[in-house]
């Protein structure tokens, strides 16, 4: 069975740091990819950051760009986000998304429940 199982979400000030945790089961690493979405109350989801589990390649919105930092430990077959200058806005319940071939292309596969992140000012 497949599951994603994110941790690390929390109350932070503007301009804190928090780190998710995104916790995968039930699939190997080799030819899949990552990546983290999130949403805010009355917004569109938003995808915004991915990891190829199979070249290291990663990719991000300009929204995050330069604030976020996606990575993986194959080992431990868990995939961070380090988010650090948070601001108000990133306040959203944040989810983690594997897709089943190398990039964050098209729809993913599976997802897990969330952890909320809220950024006070």
């Amino acid at each position: 069975e497949v599951q994603l199982v994110e941790s690390g979400g929390g109350l932070v000030q503007a301009g804190g740091s928090l780190r998710l945790s995104c916790a995968a089961s039930g699939f190997t690493f080799d030819g899949t990819a990552i990546g983290w979405f999130r949403q805010a109350p009355g917004k569109d989801q938003e995808g915004f950051a991915c990891i190829s589990l199979s070249d290291g390649r990663t990719q991000y919105e300009n929204s995050v760009k330069g604030r976020f930092t996606i990575s993986s430990d194959n080992a431990k077959n868990t995939v961070y986000l380090q988010m650090n200058g948070l601001k108000p806005e990133d306040t959203a319940v944040y989810y983690c998304a594997v897709w089943f071939h190398r990039y964050c292309d098209g729809t993913f596969n599976y997802w897990g429940r969330g952890t909320q992140v809220t950024v006070s000012s």
